[in-house]
C-alpha cells in the first residue's frame, strides 16, 4: 500500500511520539503498557487508513465524461446559483468524505487551468449547506473545448488543512491529483446545466472511477 506524501511527516512525527509515550508508560505504570500499546496501535493504524494512496487509473481518457474527483457520498445534487466566479446557474454536485475515505482529490477532467484561489474560513460540518459558501475552501475552474467545470474542495469541522496542487495556467490531467484535505471533507462540483448527471443522491462514489456526468454531447 502507497500512503500519500502529505502524510509522511504526521506519520513519522506520530510513531516517535507513540514510542516516547509507551516507553514513559512502561517506566511510570508498566501495567498499563499493554492498554496504552492498543490504544496506540489504533490510532496508528488508522492514520495509516486515512494517508493511503491506492493507484487509480482511470478507465480513459474522455473530456466528455467527468469522474469523481473524490471517494465518497453524493450529498447534494441541485441547481444553484455560483456567485464566486462563473456567475450563472450551475448544477451542483457534493461529495462528502468521512475520516475512513480515501483523501486524495483529483481533477475530474482534462483542461487549462484559469482559476485556483484559496478562500479563509469557518469550519462548519461539511454537510451543512452554509459550509460551500463559508467555510475555508479552494477554488478550481477547469476549461477545455467541452466547457468549464468549478470543483471545490471544503474543508469540514474535523479538517484543518486544505493543500491544492492547482496554479492559474496550468494544464489539469484527468485523473491525475489536485489536492488533498486532511481529516474529513467535501468536494463540490459546479457542472454546466446542460450536463448529464449520472449519479443519484446518497450514491457511494469512488475517485477517478465513477462517472459523475457528461457533458452535452458525451458518449
Amino acid at each position: 500500500m502507497r500512503y500519500h506524501k502529505e502524510g509522511h511527516r504526521p506519520l513519522i512525527f506520530t510513531a516517535i511520539v507513540i514510542l516516547l509515550a509507551l516507553a514513559a508508560v512502561q517506566n511510570a505504570l508498566p501495567v498499563l503498557t499493554l492498554p496504552a500499546l492498543v490504544i496506540c496501535l489504533g490510532l496508528y493504524a488508522f492514520l495509516l487508513n486515512f494517508f493511503r494512496h491506492p493507484e487509480r487509473p482511470i478507465p480513459s481518457m474522455d473530456d466528455g465524461v467527468l469522474y469523481a474527483p473524490a471517494d465518497g457520498k453524493v450529498l447534494v445534487i441541485e441547481e444553484t446559483f455560483e456567485d464566486e466566479i462563473l456567475e450563472e446557474q450551475r448544477i451542483q454536485v457534493s461529495i462528502f468524505m468521512s475520516p475512513l475515505n480515501v483523501h486524495v482529490n483529483r481533477y475530474p477532467t482534462s483542461g487549462k487551468i484559469t482559476y485556483s484561489k484559496y478562500h479563509p474560513g469557518k469550519f462548519l460540518l461539511a454537510w451543512d449547506p452554509k459550509s460551500s459558501q463559508e467555510n475555508e475552501r479552494t477554488s478550481v475552474v477547469l476549461e477545455n473545448s467541452r466547457g468549464n467545470v468549478l470543483v471545490r474542495q471544503i474543508a469540514g469541522y474535523v479538517a484543518r488543512r486544505i493543500v491544492c496542487y492547482a496554479d492559474t495556467g496550468d494544464l489539469a490531467v484527468q485523473g491525475e491529483e489536485l489536492g488533498f484535505i486532511k481529516f474529513g471533507s467535501r468536494v463540490d462540483l459546479f457542472l454546466p446545466r446542460s450536463a448529464r448527471i449520472e449519479v443519484n443522491l446518497n450514491d457511494v462514489v469512488v475517485g477517478n472511477q465513477t462517472i459523475i456526468a457528461r457533458f452535452e454531447g458525451g458518449a
